[in-house]
């Protein structure tokens, strides 16, 4: 399966946030590629006071734009966006939308693990106060493939991902902003454990440099193969990179280490929770 990571600066400027996603669409789709992934929080990167006045409804006028390009160049794409909610609860949801080459929505994941970190000096962020977390594991098929969908903080929790593995899913992905202060140390190597332990492709797309004043992404967008060797690494910069996945790694090395099959689920099951 070819792949393309559309990585992106977003700031506050939601349309022009937009036009540069649609232009990384059509970059993605010039280069063959069957799944185009773009970032967390495409529409809006800025201070949190702006999260709500840049959410949009489900299928509101970002994700019909990008059906549109899904549409026209016949290919799937997976997008991250602010979602307005329902109901009493102000906050919105942040949402990884997953829709076909056709142009539909076959399914969407709200962000389970809010990013409530205070680093001294460095992160000071309160995502629980604008966004509602999920409550459901992201899972759903890429052309019969079936895949496993998580948004950025999310990585730092493996039964998230073990769970998604143990569903079935081969290909995990990931759209993100992982800041600039935790990604210089912990992206990649968060990323290749969770290949490794699931041994499944992990695929993640990041927003990349400033955005804001104080407000710095990490970018360096990655392909892990289940053995968590990293097959692809974009560049600093906005960059679409195309990677095509080699299917067959993944029973290779099931079959090679069998380190799923061999869980003794009996033993730690109660601990887990």
């Amino acid at each position: 399966m070819k792949i393309a990571l559309c990585q992106l600066n977003s700031g506050q400027d939601r349309q022009a946030n937009i036009a540069a996603a649609l232009k990384g669409l059509d970059e993605a789709g010039a280069k063959g590629a069957r799944l185009a992934m773009l970032p967390e929080c495409i529409d809006y990167m800025g201070p949190i006071e702006g999260v709500k006045e840049n959410s949009e409804p489900f299928n509101g006028p970002s994700v019909e734009a990008f059906a549109a390009k899904a549409k026209e160049h016949q290919m799937w794409v997976l997008a991250g966006t602010l979602r307005t909610t329902d109901g009493i609860d102000a906050r919105c949801s942040n949402t990884a939308y997953l829709i076909t080459p056709e142009g539909k929505i076959a399914s969407f994941y709200n962000k389970v693990h809010m990013f409530d970190v205070k680093i001294k000096g460095q992160v000071d962020f309160l995502e629980s106060a604008v966004v509602k977390p999920g409550s459901s594991v992201g899972f759903s098929a890429i052309d019969d493939i079936p895949v496993g969908i998580s948004i950025c903080y999310d990585l730092r929790f493996p039964e998230l991902f073990r769970a998604q593995a143990l569903m079935g899913a081969k290909i995990l992905f990931l759209p993100a902003a992982f800041t600039m202060f935790t990604g210089k140390d912990h992206w990649e190597v968060l990323l290749r454990a969770r290949a490794i332990e699931n041994q499944c492709f992990v695929v993640a797309t990041g927003q990349w440099g400033t955005h804001a004043p104080g407000i710095t992404s990490y970018g360096r967008s990655l392909v892990v193969d289940p053995w968590g060797t990293v097959i692809a690494c974009a560049p600093d910069g906005v960059n679409t990179t195309v990677v095509d996945l080699p299917m067959g790694r993944i029973e290779d090395v099931r079959n090679s280490l069998p380190s799923l099959a061999n869980r003794k689920p009996e033993v730690y099951k109660d601990a887990l929770l």
